[in-house]
């Protein structure tokens, strides 16, 4: 039979017509995954890593259920959420994110295009339906819905942690230390995300040349604005771009002062664009971000639930102390030789 004018991901383009399954069950199943998959890159253009990541997840609720997606019925949704709530304590906005994509493929195998029910019919003598319904998903109902425990740090909490942090690079230089250029590297990029109000991965993924000029802010220099070219995706879309004006001088004299005395220091790093370097010449990663910051947030006895992003609501909530304009404020955030000057909370630079 012609395959022209199917829509792709449908039944037939997946299976192959006529041919006999030695396990027919586990292959549709996995013909359905895969024809969900080819629709997904192909007709809405989904990144790979978002395709992979809700095939694996309808493979999770298939092995909870132990059946089939034919088999599947709306107690099955019910019964997999009690057990993400009540077991695995999962917060609401993973329960929904999980919800959606669960939705989304049930979209997709009932649907007529794709021909999936019909291919069930015919080998099963039954067909899937759609088991997420109003009655049984979580409702949007506010537009912030993470760890509330993740609050802003203070101003007092700000200072001393920015200060504990230059005072490890003063004892890894006092005391010969090798770590003392990772130390200047980590206390800068901790400023970096409060000053710029920045996501641990924003941070990470910077290059030297994402700094701009500002013709606003001359005195800034080259570091007057900054392109943020790895935001935070949104349903499988490319990293979301924004520009950033740098407000906080004393976190650009931070920034400069890195750049232009100790960034110099690390291996290959003429031939490297990555702002953050490691010692053997790679690109600091989030991960590595996070495992400082908690170092130095355990080492001061703060708040266990402390992390880099709280550094960025810090600065949106500081921002708008100041008389920022809070709307602006939220857009623009998306939501050695001589020291650069300290963080003094409340002072005219931090506004």
């Amino acid at each position: 039979m012609s395959t022209t004018g199917l829509s792709e991901g449908s039944a037939r383009l997946v299976l192959l017509d006529g041919v006999s399954l030695l396990h027919p069950e586990d292959t549709v199943f996995e013909a359905m995954l895969e024809g969900w998959g080819r629709q997904q890159r192909g007709g809405r253009r989904l990144q790979p890593k978002t395709v992979h990541d809700r095939q694996r997840l309808i493979r999770r609720f298939g092995a909870y259920t132990n059946a089939y997606p034919w088999q599947w019925a709306a107690a099955d949704c019910d019964e997999w959420m009690t057990y993400l709530i009540a077991e695995l304590h999962r917060a609401e906005s993973t329960i929904r994110t999980y919800q959606g994509v669960l939705r989304l493929f049930c979209d997709y195998i009932t649907s007529p295009h794709y021909q999936w029910p019909d291919e069930c019919e015919l080998r099963f003598g039954t067909h899937p339906v759609q088991i997420c319904h109003e009655w049984n998903t979580v409702a949007h109902l506010t537009d912030y819905e993470g760890d509330p425990d993740r609050r802003p740090m203070t101003r007092e909490e700000c200072q001393a942690f920015f200060d504990y942090a230059d005072a490890q690079v003063d004892q890894a230089v006092r005391l010969g230390r090798k770590g003392a250029l990772a130390a200047y590297r980590d206390a800068t990029v901790f400023k970096t995300i409060y000053g710029w109000g920045l996501r641990a991965t924003e941070t990470s993924r910077l290059d030297v040349p994402d700094f701009y000029r500002n013709s606003k802010a001359p005195e800034l220099g080259r570091f007057g604005s900054l392109h943020v070219r790895y935001g935070k995706r949104s349903r499988g879309s490319p990293p979301r771009r924004r520009m950033v004006l740098s407000v906080m001088p004393w976190a650009v004299d931070s920034v400069q002062d890195y750049v232009t005395n100790v960034r110099p220091r690390y291996t290959d790093a003429s031939c490297k664009p990555a702002l953050w370097l490691t010692e053997r010449g790679g690109r600091l990663q989030p991960r590595e971000i996070e495992e400082r910051f908690a170092t130095y947030r355990d080492a001061l006895g703060m708040d266990k639930e402390l992390v880099p992003h709280c550094l960025r609501h810090s600065h949106v909530t500081h921002q708008i102390e100041d008389g920022a304009d809070a709307t602006f404020v939220r857009i623009r955030s998306g939501t050695g030789s001589r020291r650069p000057r300290r963080f003094t909370p409340g002072s005219a630079e931090t506004s």
